[in-house]
């Protein structure tokens, strides 16, 4: 649909709510009163006459779930006592003894027929006994047994009306007591039927008749998200109890938020909750609700026309192929989206109902699946929330401080278990903030482990930040500039440039403000100009010459705009340039590791390259990546830095050609055509697929002469 369509009726029960609550979560609302729609549709047995799954009941499964001071109990309170308790006092008074009473006579003059030797007052009165011993039918209940459940649905059906009701609060804390419960509860969802479970016969315990027929029920679980997707048991039986058809089967609300208030005085609050108009529309559908509970209203058998019912259809067909789309290990993803279409079908049997319709039209079924693709989205919230793993790298990253282990098992109560769970969660931590921009470094004091972390922020290029001075200590100014105007400051005369800022603006390392996101190198020699561009030709970065450059010795500057905002203390920022420097594949001047290193400003020459931006997380030191990278290294201790360099590039398709470019490097660097071939050949026997020396020889020397004999003619 292209805007939103939900059903009236329930809309005008949510801003009731809304407005009495001042929370402003509609979603969570909307769920809350789907269930009581449904509630009060099953308790009067309405059905939903299908032309393709025969008759089924009208009745609604929810899970609910957000954080404490949401409103659950507020509004749950309003439900139970301003909106639906006309109707459970009619229903418990009027109907239901109406209709069992009926159904009781039905009984006893099946088992008079059975037995012509009982009398019928002898059989009703039997009849009557086995139905008082069964209790009374609860309106609903917050837990139970499986044995139970069965002995309510014996009531229900003795008494052919009403409906059984689970209503969990705290689900969190109470789903592992009700697992057995809640599994009956699977079992009833789609038609109301349940097997009966086979028991001993004995003189104390007789078996009794089984009765047939449907009894609908419906089910609200609500509660905290942190109890029940705690990253343990809980939430390994719920994640259970998805996968073997509570996916499928209910409509989910997730936020670990509170929601927004409003911004008023505490005068406006008042109006707000006194108002005569929410007074007045709580009277009028409590009433409207209140009239359900009707004997002449009671088993209503709602129909569906052709044409809607192939609107369904079609939206069936729909959720299937976005089903079929998925991969094959989104299975509970899978279930939950095929079988959307049941839970819109019965959803919009109880609007329809509520609304006093003898048939689901379109409206019903628009509202229901509008509902129901917004319980998609919460569903899908809750599969892809972030494991115990992703926590404790946020929290690291977060508090702001290092942390030892006493700190994280105060603090974190998911960071529990032996000591190999606890490493492997925190093994886990690491790598996830590896791949989502957190760093946690570890270090070591004593033998006591000390973590601390930063979530990085990603470097905007037009926000690159710079200060600078035309003195050499004092008055250096912080600026933010684009990158692409990097070069007015590196070419200006007579300035002086830093990638820090610094207290008072004067120039130490005792006054650096941690926080940059340039990386400026200085070349001496050892590398050609033209071959650093070649080199560096993959990555986005500023060249620019400095005062000391000519044409047989060039010396330059290397400015690279890094991936991500880092802030590092001057003895992280030191050992961050020194992994710079071991990375590179020529030598750089190793001065520059002062994290109040400046920079003098030269009108020379300067060139941009267009590319990716370097990573700068694999430099910060004791992170995973920085590990990574030093061995990675040291593994390639035997070769040049250059020969690392191209190694680490070479990939099937491009041999040959990183060969024809290692070539040049060295013949830019003045090797004579016989040493080029012989290097080029103890490379290429290096890579772990080396192509023929033919095509070394062919190929790739003749290209290097062509250019070596090109530059020799242009000398």
């Amino acid at each position: 649909m292209s805007t939103p369509q939900y059903f009236k009726f329930s809309e005008d029960i949510v801003d009731i709510l809304v407005a009495k609550t001042q929370s402003q979560n509609r979603h969570f609302f909307r769920l809350l009163v789907a269930y009581y729609l449904s509630k009060v549709s099953s308790m009067m047995r309405c059905n939903i006459e299908t032309r393709d799954r025969g008759v089924i009941p009208v009745n609604t499964y929810v899970l609910n779930l957000m954080p404490s001071g949401a409103g659950k109990g507020f509004s749950t309170n309003i439900m139970e006592e301003d909106i639906i308790d006309g109707f459970r006092l009619r229903f418990l008074n009027h109907v239901l003894p109406g209709e069992s009473n009926a159904e009781l006579l039905q009984i006893a003059s099946r088992r008079q027929q059975i037995n012509p030797n009982l009398s019928s007052d002898e059989a009703m009165a039997e009849v009557q006994k086995e139905y008082d011993s069964l209790g009374t039918l609860a309106f609903s209940f917050d837990s139970g047994t499986a044995p139970a459940v069965k002995q309510m649905r014996l009531k229900l059906l003795m008494s052919n009306a009403g409906s059984m009701n689970l209503e969990l609060d705290e689900v969190g804390s109470n789903l592992t007591s009700n697992v057995e419960m809640l599994n009956t509860f699977l079992e009833l969802y789609d038609v109301g039927k349940v097997k009966q479970k086979l028991t001993k016969n004995t003189s104390e315990n007789k078996r009794g008749e089984e009765l047939m027929g449907k009894t609908p029920t419906n089910l609200m679980l609500f509660g905290t998200p942190s109890k029940l997707l705690d990253g343990s048991k809980t939430e390994e039986e719920f994640k259970q109890m998805l996968e073997t058809g509570y996916a499928r089967r209910t409509l989910f609300g997730y936020s670990n938020v509170l929601g927004e208030h409003k911004n008023q005085t505490a005068e406006e609050l008042y109006d707000a909750l006194t108002s005569t108009n929410i007074v007045k529309d709580t009277v009028r559908i409590s009433q409207i609700i209140a009239n359900l509970a009707d004997r002449n209203k009671f088993n209503t058998v709602l129909t569906l026309s052709k044409a809607d019912t192939i609107h369904l259809l079609n939206y069936k067909i729909t959720c299937e192929k976005l089903a079929f789309t998925l991969k094959a290990h989104e299975d509970i993803k899978k279930a939950e989206l095929s079988h959307r279409y049941y839970k819109a079908l019965k959803l919009a049997g109880a609007y329809a109902f509520v609304e006093g319709s003898k048939d689901i039209n379109r409206m019903h079924l628009d509202s229901a699946i509008q509902l129901v693709e917004d319980s998609g989205e919460h569903f899908n919230r809750i599969i892809m929330k972030e494991g115990s793993y992703a926590r404790l790298a946020r929290y690291v990253a977060d508090v702001g401080k290092e942390v030892t282990q006493v700190d994280l098992l105060e603090e974190l109560p998911f960071y529990r278990g032996s000591e190999s769970q606890k490493k492997d969660m925190l093994s886990l931590a690491i790598a996830w903030g590896y791949k989502n921009n957190i760093i946690i470094r570890k270090s070591y004091v004593d033998e006591i482990e000390f973590l601390s972390g930063e979530a990085l922020k990603e470097t905007n290029l037009d926000k690159i930040q710079v200060a600078y001075s035309n003195e050499i200590t004092e008055n250096f100014e912080g600026a933010t500039t684009k990158f692409s105007r990097l070069h007015e400051l590196v070419n200006a005369p007579g300035y002086h440039y830093t990638a820090h800022n610094f207290i008072n603006k004067y120039r130490s390392s005792e006054k650096a403000i941690p926080g940059f996101n340039l990386l400026i190198l200085d070349i001496d020699g050892g590398c050609s100009l033209a071959s650093a561009k070649e080199l560096l030709s993959e990555y986005k970065v500023l060249f620019a010459t400095t005062k000391r450059h000519t044409a047989e010795h060039n010396r330059f500057r290397i400015i690279f705009p890094m991936s991500h905002y880092l802030k590092l203390k001057p003895r992280d920022y030191s050992k961050f340039m020194e992994n710079v420097f071991n990375w590179l594949p020529f030598e750089a001047d190793t001065a520059t590791k002062d994290i109040a290193r400046k920079w003098m400003s030269n009108v020379g020459e300067y060139y941009y390259n267009d590319g990716d931006l370097i990573d700068a997380t694999l430099f910060i030191p004791q992170t995973k990546k920085a590990i990574e990278q030093e061995q990675k290294i040291l593994n390639a201790q035997d070769m040049s830095n250059m020969e690392r360099w191209f190694i680490d590039r070479i990939e099937v398709g491009n041999r040959a050609t990183m060969l024809i470019r290692y070539g040049f490097m060295l013949m830019d660097s003045g090797y004579p055509i016989d040493a080029i071939t012989n290097k080029l050949v103890a490379f290429n026997e290096q890579t772990n697929d080396p192509i023929s020396q033919e095509e070394i020889h062919t190929k790739i020397i003749r290209s290097i002469d062509k250019k070596l004999i090109q530059k020799e003619n242009k000398e």
